[in-house]
This record gives structure tokens, C-alpha cells and sequence, in this order.
């Protein structure tokens, strides 16, 4: 099996205890799974999208975490994803939207 070149992590915001539904959720996040998956298959860009639970950085949130870059983007919108995913691109981050 080929691993691919990125894993795109999106926080959805689930947590073991507390609000199941936490901030990035209710900002919605859970939209850009689907987004994610279908532009970078359209860009050509080998990458899996996928949730996770809480990153607990909420108040920054929505997270979008990319890998192997460790990219941290926060206050993602789907506008914000066009850029970051051009940047990706080539390899590149979209500086402003980094919060680690």
C-alpha cells in the first residue's frame, strides 16, 4: 500500500466527555470533510481528509491541521481552504492562517 503524500485532519470537535458537538462543529467544519476530499482529487493532490476529535485550541478554531507539513490553520473557512490548498500546491503554507 501507498501511503499518501498528505493527511488533512479536520477537528470536529468530538470529545470523550462534554459537549459533543464543540466549537468547530458548530462552525462548520464537518462541511469540509467533503469539500477537502473533492478539491484535492479535482487538484490532483494525494491526500486523505479525515475528522478528529478536539484539538483543544477551540478558540481559534475551526482547525484544519495538515501532515507531514505539521501546517496548523485557524479560523479555516472554505474561502480560507481555496488558499491554503493552492499553497499546498506547492508545497508552501499559507502564513497567515498559522497558529502553530
Amino acid at each position: 500500500m501507498k501511503k499518501p503524500d498528505y493527511t488533512i485532519l479536520v477537528c470536529n470537535s468530538y470529545r470523550v466527555a462534554g459537549d459533543a458537538q464543540g466549537f468547530c462543529n458548530k462552525q462548520g467544519a464537518v462541511s469540509f470533510v467533503q469539500y477537502l476530499s473533492e478539491e484535492c482529487a479535482d487538484r490532483g493532490i494525494d491526500a486523505v481528509v479525515t475528522t478528529t476529535a478536539c484539538l483543544s485550541v477551540c478558540s481559534q478554531g475551526p482547525v484544519v491541521v495538515i501532515q507531514p507539513n505539521n501546517y496548523w490553520y485557524g479560523g479555516v473557512t472554505k474561502d480560507k481552504l481555496e488558499e491554503i490548498l493552492d499553497a499546498l500546491e506547492e508545497n508552501k503554507a499559507v502564513e497567515e492562517y498559522l497558529i502553530a
